[in-house]
């Protein structure tokens, strides 16, 4: 894995039993997500609020745990605890391309500037219905 690496974020919507992560999360803005991801980057994990971060193969049981409602401390244990996944798994050079919110890149983006890679976040400051569109108008084939 080289170049290009995306960050996805989870979602609520998910299958009632254990599955690999990129399948267990079920919403069309994952799916979205996931599929600019497959089609724009050379690799990409999935940011979740009860696991950190997820290789998309890791098979995982439903939960409900989000970093919306987390207390501030356990934010940033969840942040230092992805940071050190993320070092364990990003190429030196990598372009890190951010496909979540500012609760799940927060504690993110300047580690990740700090250690040198590159960020895009494509769709910063666009509400769910525009990043939706954002994310179909640059599909390939439509």
């Amino acid at each position: 894995m080289a170049g290009r690496i995306s960050l996805v974020s989870c979602v609520k919507s998910k299958l009632k039993s254990p599955a690999p992560a990129q399948d267990l999360y079920v919403s069309t803005l994952f799916k979205s997500m996931k599929r600019y991801a497959l089609e724009n980057t050379d690799g990409w994990f999935i940011l979740s609020a009860e696991h950190g971060l997820l290789r998309p193969s890791q098979i995982i049981a439903p939960y409900e745990r989000t970093l919306k409602t987390m207390p501030k401390r356990d934010r940033v244990e969840w942040a230092e605890r992805v940071q050190r996944q993320l070092l364990e798994v990003l190429p030196a050079s990598a372009t890190v391309v951010i496909l979540a919110g500012e609760d799940y890149r927060g504690g993110l983006v300047p580690f990740l500037n700090k250690h040198g890679f590159i960020i895009e976040v494509p769709m910063k400051g666009l509400k769910f219905g525009p990043q939706l569109r954002w994310l179909k108008e640059h599909f390939r084939n439509g």
